[in-house]
């Protein structure tokens, strides 16, 4: 599966700069961004943000999708009155969820957000009934409660699967919203469990062993593809044309993130950090024996057929649940002055592992560390610094010990890291990373995933080559710094390693 290229009269019939719209939803917020590329600029300017905020129903925790999609609408129509002349648009948001549609296409209650707890304990069966081995040949994927194989292993037997007739992921959800045309953008559907790992096409075996009907997944559509025009509602309510194309970017945000890494020397792995933190390597083929399955090491599909092959790792989410419960205690929560005493707190003086189950939803991460370390034989935290140093410290050794364990199962040497997003405006956390893995450490751009969505779109109207033109674009015009590994230090990261290890 390949992205679709311009074709080869593109640079005698495109302009030198084009603007795209990407709507990038996150876990917490949503925007819409506008972004200016040309053969040497990359720009972009947020036109609307919006909270994503999920709700609880007696069916659980669920996306309040509608509001999401409001949001989409409004950022599109502040685009268009700030009389910006889109080229097209593209829609890229988090993994694994999905909505049901019935035959006349209209959504079968709001779709649940992943961190619902009615997965709790299905993973565990279906991996005993079809065999972990198997599961992890076919699709190549880290075992993770709520991807959607085990969502859909949870909805067997419910009203609306047995009312469903199409199945779609949230931005492919979005996009037909927008369009009217339904498909599955295949980087995001590379994460649900019922990709084939090899071939990159849906595996009808794999939706048998959850009692899906395969007619459910809609047709896969490549990064760079034409995912259709604006409806008429669409454009009255945007302004924008009724002509403006939607273009399947890479809808995995991860995937987006991936293709804005400005790597352009060999020896480079990513980490894109943000609510989750995603380490790894791009790689031309997947990785799928018995100690990369063991590793819990996921394959899941890049631009231009590559395999995105890394580890979820609970990112910065532990330091913004901790600042949720001081900021409701009454307690200070600004991040600059949290950081600031965290650099002056005791290094190594408590560690967890971020991957640990009582971090996935916990209603107190305060507690939820103090209660790892208790358990662990560690003192707890004696202030927010401390646990901020703890967190951040905790995130810098998985950092590591995924990125060592991903260059050992697939051959490759590490000479440095790339880390992109969110995490990586916090130079503690960068300065950590480095000196945790004894690597340089790249930080930025920070707006990796819609820069990753524009290019795409791009590429897609001839104003952006290759994967490596992509990249050198990004390396020339972002910000980016570079921190190297503190001298001395190797020895005291070596032990904290061995200590959480054994824990």
């Amino acid at each position: 599966m390949t992205t679709t290229s311009p074709p080869s009269s593109a640079a005698a019939t495109v302009p030198s700069t084009g603007v795209f719209a990407a709507a990038d939803l996150g876990a917490t917020s949503g925007r819409v961004i506008a972004g200016r590329v040309g053969r040497d600029h990359l720009e972009l300017t947020e036109l609307h943000r919006f909270a994503n905020t999920p709700v609880r129903l007696p069916t659980g925790l669920h996306w309040n999708l509608p509001g999401l999609f409001q949001g989409v609408l409004d950022g599109l129509r502040s685009a268009a009155g700030s009389g910006l002349r889109i080229a097209s648009v593209g829609v890229d948001t988090w993994a694994v969820d999905y909505g049901l549609l019935d035959a006349d296409g209209a959504l079968l209650g709001l779709p649940h957000h992943y961190r619902d707890s009615r997965t709790s304990g299905v993973a565990e069966k279906v991996r005993d009934t079809v065999g972990a081995q198997e599961l992890y040949r076919a699709n190549g994927l880290q075992h993770l409660p709520f991807n959607t194989v085990f969502q859909l292993a949870a909805a067997r037997g419910t009203a609306q699967l047995g009312a469903a007739r199409a199945l779609l992921l949230i931005p492919d959800l979005i996009t037909y919203w927008l369009t009217g045309s339904m498909g599955a953008e295949v980087t995001n559907a590379s994460t649900t469990g019922l990709l084939d790992a090899r071939t990159g096409t849906w595996s009808p075996e794999l939706a048998r062993h959850v009692d899906l009907d395969p007619a459910l997944l809609p047709p896969l559509r490549a990064p760079g593809a034409d995912a259709g025009r604006l409806l008429p509602y669409a454009a009255a309510w945007t302004g924008l044309p009724a002509t403006t194309p939607v273009t399947a970017v890479a809808s995995h945000d991860t995937a987006s993130a991936v293709v804005a890494v400005p790597a352009t020397e060999p020896g480079s792995a990513y980490i894109s950090c943000g609510t989750w933190s995603l380490a790894g390597l791009e790689l031309d083929a997947p990785v799928l024996g018995e100690e990369s399955r063991t590793a819990n090491f996921t394959n899941e599909r890049g631009v231009d057929g590559t395999v995105r092959y890394l580890r979820n790792i609970m990112g910065l989410w532990l330091l913004e649940e901790c600042r949720r419960v001081w900021s409701e205690r009454g307690l200070p929560a600004a991040l600059d002055a949290l950081l600031d005493e965290a650099a002056r707190a005791r290094p190594f003086a408590s560690l967890v592992d971020p991957d640990a189950p009582e971090f996935l939803a916990p209603p107190d991460m305060p507690a939820a560390l103090a209660g790892f370390c208790a358990r662990t034989g560690q003192p707890a935290p004696d202030s927010p610094g401390a646990a901020v140093r703890c967190v951040l410290e905790s995130l810098a050794l998985a950092h590591r010990r995924v990125l060592r364990r991903a260059a050992v199962l697939a051959d490759r040497e590490i000479t440095h890291v790339h880390l992109v997003g969110g995490g990586s405006r916090n130079a503690l956390l960068c300065q950590l990373t480095a000196d945790a893995t004894g690597l340089p450490v790249i930080a930025g751009p920070t707006e990796a995933t819609a820069l990753g969505n524009v290019l795409v779109q791009a590429r897609a109207h001839g104003l952006a080559g290759d994967l490596a033109d992509m990249r050198s674009l990004v390396a020339r015009t972002q910000h980016l710094r570079r921190y190297v590994p503190s001298t001395g230090d190797a020895r005291a990261w070596d032990a904290a390693a061995a200590r959480l290890e054994a824990a």
